[in-house]
């Protein structure tokens, strides 16, 4: 079989294999809710890698994204296509990625004006706006939150989803505009010597991050079928940050095992109560100690010394 084929046929094997399964019921529900926020995490992550690894910024404001696409993929749900069941929940699910890449793109504008941190501040900034401004607009069930979502989300969905994420964002790293996003991480002055519009580069990749980011909020939001404007706080954010680094920034690998690894690993720690969020961080602590570069930081490493 052509090398071309083997993508597609990986994929096309993995959604039978999910369709059977949210068919057949074949896996016991808690293991697929795992699986499912193990899902809407690798496409959180590996959009935060665009920006955080690939552009060399540092955005701290992916959990806003993540709001913005969860409300506004229930709202068109519940208020726009109240009576078309699971058929329309693509067109939630763009919703929700298409609301956050315009506040993506409101954002980018000002915040690219300027070097150094600004990105970290201004998105800072972006999540306690976003999360006041949902608990007082009473559309969105104001501090309370945001309920009645119906359940579309399934594996099928999830797997879907996530391989279109991690695909998109391979190809944009490969392709030409990708080369300018690496050159403007290793040396944006270099890189506007050579003629590569580093405003319009930023631009556009946190764009991309932000869309994403919408699509896994809508994903989630219709899976807990419950939201609330405390629920995407900077811990919200920092799970991200730590699921990135867990697993090895600017690799295309990396966001999908240290999502997966993080995600199990709460999973696992459960038994401790509150203490699993003290002992997980000083895990992750002893291994950025020992292994800086991540889990999947050697691949990086290796490429970058075939280079030389």
């Amino acid at each position: 079989m052509p090398s071309k084929f083997i993508g597609p046929g990986l994929f096309l094997c993995g959604l039978a294999v999910t369709l059977s399964c949210d068919a057949l019921h074949l896996i016991n529900p808690y293991i697929a809710q795992i699986l499912m926020y193990i899902g809407i995490n690798v496409i959180m992550t590996s959009s935060l890698n665009l920006v955080n690894g690939y552009l060399g910024e540092f955005s701290v404001g992916h959990a806003a994204f993540m709001a913005v696409g969860a409300y506004a993929a229930a709202f068109f749900s519940l208020s726009i296509f109240p009576h078309c069941g699971p058929l329309l929940f693509p067109l939630s699910l763009l919703a929700g990625g298409f609301a956050s890449g315009i506040i993506g793109f409101l954002v980018a504008i000002p915040a690219f004006k300027a070097r150094d941190d600004y990105l970290a501040i201004i998105t800072l900034a972006l999540i306690m706006i976003t999360k006041s401004m949902f608990e007082n607009l009473p559309w969105f069930g104001g501090p309370q939150g945001y309920s009645g979502i119906p359940k579309y989300t399934n594996l099928s969905w999830v797997f879907a989803a996530a391989v279109m994420t991690v695909v998109v964002v391979r190809n944009v790293v490969r392709s030409g505009f990708g080369r300018g996003i690496i050159a403007v991480r290793d040396d944006e002055v270099a890189a506007t010597l050579v003629s590569v519009d580093t405003r319009q580069v930023k631009i556009i990749a946190f764009v991309i991050a932000a869309f994403f980011a919408g699509v896994g909020g809508g994903l989630f939001a219709h899976l807990i079928q419950f939201i609330n404007p405390r629920t995407f706080s900077i811990l919200k954010s920092t799970d991200f940050l730590l699921m990135l680094y867990l697993g090895g920034s600017a690799t295309i690998g990396g966001p999908i095992l240290g999502a997966a690894i993080w995600t199990i690993l709460l999973e696992v720690l459960r038994f401790l109560g509150v203490w699993r969020f003290v002992v997980a961080p000083v895990a992750l602590i002893v291994l950025m100690v020992y292994r800086p570069q991540g889990i999947m930081g050697w691949n990086r490493k290796k490429r970058e010394n075939l280079k030389v």
